[in-house]
């Protein structure tokens, strides 16, 4: 210490040395960041949450898919893959979550799909919500993308270049002389079909197919079963329980794809893949040109 400093001046300079290390050696305060959700709300952080509530299955599959599964402390009744999930505390469905479940697992942030109803009501207690609903397949990349940026995990828009790598080398599975038929995709009961603009009309198209809804009625409008009748599709895509009530369908039983027997039907963890946007799309594609192909070998037309 300089001699020629006092005592007491020696103790200010140096606690002021002290000071001076800590502050150049301590870890950089995490910077808070805001996230606008498919609301259009935005939620801040002030670091990138660690303990995660999925609604929705896509979310869960997405979130584990770009490597932040140990986030997660709970999910719906519905989120079943991958298989570590299946271990985690459920908190209901997307449409009637326990909230009191919710609020109990003390998440740093809430996903719901954007037609959930309780946004608000978690919103009031003090809980962060952030709510995505990819219908289509850009919602797709961009919900990849946004959940990286909430989580804060470099590299996420691997998994979206892996989906379009992986329905592109599906697509190259069917033969050309099986392209261009004529499809109807139920995507669930009601029934609810799948829309050219939706994601699962995105794979069709990209397998060759043409899809028999118009796009003017939306990614999945729920239609009128006639219009299916009219439609007269070469080929049926519908899930186990679809199937079941099709034909009780007036005027179903006359349609060239029922009487010849071109009806795939899934079983219920295909429809999981198959209505899911998210990671698993490129196996969702595979089920469907496998689909395709399947018919086209019992009638002779596949190689």
């Amino acid at each position: 210490m300089n001699s020629d400093l006092t005592p007491i001046q020696g103790l200010y300079r140096l606690a002021w040395l002290l000071f001076l290390a800590f502050v150049l050696h301590a870890p950089a305060q995490a910077q808070s960041y805001e996230v606008a959700d498919d609301r259009g709300v935005s939620v801040r952080f002030d670091a990138p949450p660690r303990r995660v509530v999925s609604l929705l299955p896509s979310l869960t599959e997405t979130v584990c898919a770009i490597g932040a599964c140990d986030r997660l402390v709970g999910v719906d009744r519905y989120s079943n893959w991958p298989e570590a999930v299946r271990r985690l505390p459920q908190v209901g469905g997307g449409l009637d979550p326990n909230v009191e479940a919710i609020v109990a697992l003390k998440p740093d942030v809430v996903l719901a799909a954007t037609s959930s109803r309780v946004s608000e009501r978690l919103r009031a207690l003090g809980v962060k919500v952030v709510a995505l609903e990819p219908k289509t397949g850009a919602d797709v990349r961009r919900v990849i993308g946004k959940l990286g940026e909430l989580l804060a995990v470099p590299g996420a828009e691997r998994v979206a270049r892996d989906i379009d790598a992986g329905v592109a080398a599906a697509a190259q599975s069917v033969p050309p002389a099986l392209r261009g038929q004529r499809v109807y995709f139920e995507a669930s009961g009601g029934p609810h079909a799948a829309g050219p603009q939706s994601f699962i009309g995105e794979m069709l198209r990209a397998l060759g197919l043409a899809n028999i809804i118009g796009p003017e009625l939306g990614p999945f409008p729920k239609i009128n079963p006639e219009l299916v009748v009219r439609a007269d599709p070469d080929l049926i895509m519908a899930g186990a329980r679809s199937a079941g009530d099709m034909a009780r369908r007036p005027g179903w039983q006359r349609l060239r794809a029922v009487r010849a027997q071109r009806v795939c039907v899934f079983g219920l963890d295909e429809v999981d893949i198959l209505v899911r946007p998210g990671p698993r799309m490129p196996e969702a594609a595979r089920l469907m040109a496998r689909c395709v192909t399947d018919q086209g070998a019992r009638e002779g037309r596949a190689p």
